[in-house]
């Protein structure tokens, strides 16, 4: 089931796709954030009253976003840049807070959002492996178990003791995919940080999400490549000034994006 949203965030998907209960559900989720500042929130932000009004130097990143995810679906993020895709991602990933509205996750997230997330720069490879995955819930003997298999995928072996600082690019969004998608958390997040790495080392990875939607993976892919987004996704999600403007079918939401971008 698909579903269009108007300007005023109003939808009329229903609850359920294909008869199972949401494994995502955003509903009216805002954001702001703060111009011209890394940090975006103080204490009192963070637990104060909550205001819909801006003051002079924030601005709404996502206003009035709602939809629901069914387990197993995929789902391709488009929109320019600064739009908010990345956002919403970090939203679902539960990165940052709404300041309105609600997101309810209710499985794990393998987040491979940010190559350098959870990575230390002095720590070597090996260490890194153990720290990351760790961090991601991944128990020292689940490590050991998966810890070649990590390496073999990223083809880092010769760089065991390498301090991460030393890896190229590639090499660093190598290793985060690798142990990122040995996650057995039902929902995996990807935004084009494989637009990094090589020709060859992007199609055994896209080969490996395949295997994971095979699986009964949940998808969420931000992505400028149209072939990409066909690949893996039959939904997509349209943002466009922070405002959800589309949900339906992958193709209508290209055809739309594309007309709206002058492509088409």
């Amino acid at each position: 089931m698909t579903s269009t949203v108007d300007s005023t965030g109003s939808t009329d998907r229903a609850g359920r796709a294909g008869g199972q209960d949401p494994v995502i559900e955003v509903a009216g989720a805002g954001i702001r954030f703060r111009r011209n500042r890394r940090g975006r929130r103080t204490f009192k932000d963070l637990f104060g009253a909550r205001s819909r009004r801006l003051r002079p130097d924030q601005f709404w990143a996502l206003r009035d976003v709602t939809f629901r995810v069914a387990p197993g679906e995929a789902i391709g993020v488009v929109g320019r840049n600064g739009q908010g895709k990345s956002t919403l991602l970090k939203l679902v990933a539960e990165v940052v807070l709404p300041d309105e509205g609600r997101v309810d996750v209710k499985a794990g997230v393998a987040p491979l959002i940010e190559i350098t997330g959870g990575f230390v720069d002095d720590l070597t490879v090996r260490e890194n492996v153990y720290l990351t995955a760790g961090l991601h819930g991944m128990s020292r003997r689940e490590i050991d178990d998966r810890f070649d298999e990590i390496i073999a995928f990223a083809e880092i072996g010769d760089f065991l003791e390498t301090p991460y600082k030393h890896l190229s690019s590639g090499m660093k969004v190598r290793l985060a995919f690798s142990v990122i998608s040995r996650l057995e958390e039902p929902v995996l997040l990807v935004d084009e940080v494989l637009a990094v790495g090589d020709r060859a080392f992007r199609e055994k990875c896209y080969a490996r999400i395949e295997e994971l939607l095979a699986g009964g993976r949940t998808l969420f892919f931000v992505s400028h490549s149209e072939k990409d987004l066909r690949r893996f996704c039959r939904r997509g999600l349209y943002l466009d000034r922070g405002r959800l403007v589309l949900d339906g079918p992958i193709e209508d939401v290209l055809e739309r994006y594309g007309r709206d971008s002058g492509t088409r």
